[in-house]
């Protein structure tokens, strides 16, 4: 991940910027913030996703005993995923989507990413996204092994992170969160990450009801989807940002939901 190998220090400071930067759970802060710890942080994203578990368990009961109608169940859902990360992830997919569409030069490109001011582009990301979030998970709760893969989705989604962060991803910016993460991870640590939610992802599939390999396809198409991105961003704005790293994550879950959908049908 660095020169230097991690310590217990660093992988304790890891823990508690990845799940302090990507979720709204209360989080002591790291003692100390650098590249090695950035990159650490990364790498723990995909556990960070299953931790958000705690939340879909809680929703599949409601839709299993009948409290509540798949649909509406899955609506409530999203809106309580959203709180528990922030609407960062959101946010990061209409800025990046706002600046992508703008049509203007890398710098001005950049200047409407970083305003935070959501355009027509980004609200209809963000609508088409939602819809197909809430759609897919209405189909899966009451599905036997379907909320073992919204599970399933939030940990791949996630995975994308140290992948699009790898060495040799520039920054777009001299500063911000794409900054210190932009190259954080070496491709050692990165391919152990993919190896390890591989292995966990085919395992809790059964577990969970589902076939072995439903959570191995959903990573494919996650990490397929979130390389693309990356390239587009590098072509584009001359490296990630925070915002793209937040939009990798949400069209990362939408697809690899659409694809539990189609693996189940």
């Amino acid at each position: 991940m660095t020169d230097h190998a991690p310590g217990p220090g660093r992988f304790a400071d890891g823990v508690r910027l990845s799940v302090g930067t990507l979720t709204a759970f209360p989080t002591p802060p790291p003692r100390r913030v650098d590249r090695g710890v950035a990159g650490m942080a990364m790498c723990l994203a995909p556990a960070v996703g299953a931790l958000l578990a705690v939340v879909v368990v809680p929703a599949a009961v409601l839709v299993r005993m009948g409290a509540l109608p798949p649909l509406l169940t899955a609506a409530l859902l999203a809106g309580v995923l959203a709180l528990a990360t922030r609407g960062m992830h959101l946010d990061g997919l209409a800025d990046t989507v706002d600046a992508y569409g703008s049509g203007w030069d890398r710098d001005k490109s950049l200047a409407v990413m970083r305003s935070g001011d959501i355009g027509p582009m980004g609200a209809a990301a963000l609508g088409l996204v939602l819809l197909v979030d809430v759609t897919a998970i209405a189909d899966l709760l009451p599905r036997t092994g379907g909320p073992v893969l919204v599970v399933l989705a939030l940990i791949v989604s996630r995975t994308v992170l140290p992948l699009a962060v790898v060495t040799g991803v520039p920054s777009a910016r001299p500063d911000g969160l794409g900054r210190l993460v932009a190259g954080s991870v070496g491709h050692g640590a990165a391919v152990t990450t993919v190896g390890v939610v591989f292995a966990a992802t085919a395992g809790l599939g059964v577990l969970g009801g589902a076939t072995w390999y439903a959570g191995p396809v959903l990573l494919v198409v996650a990490l397929l989807s979130g390389s693309l991105l990356v390239k587009a961003a590098i072509a584009r704005f001359g490296g990630i940002t925070g915002d793209v790293l937040g939009a990798a994550v949400e069209i990362a879950l939408a697809l690899a939901l659409v694809v539990a959908v189609l693996v189940t049908g």
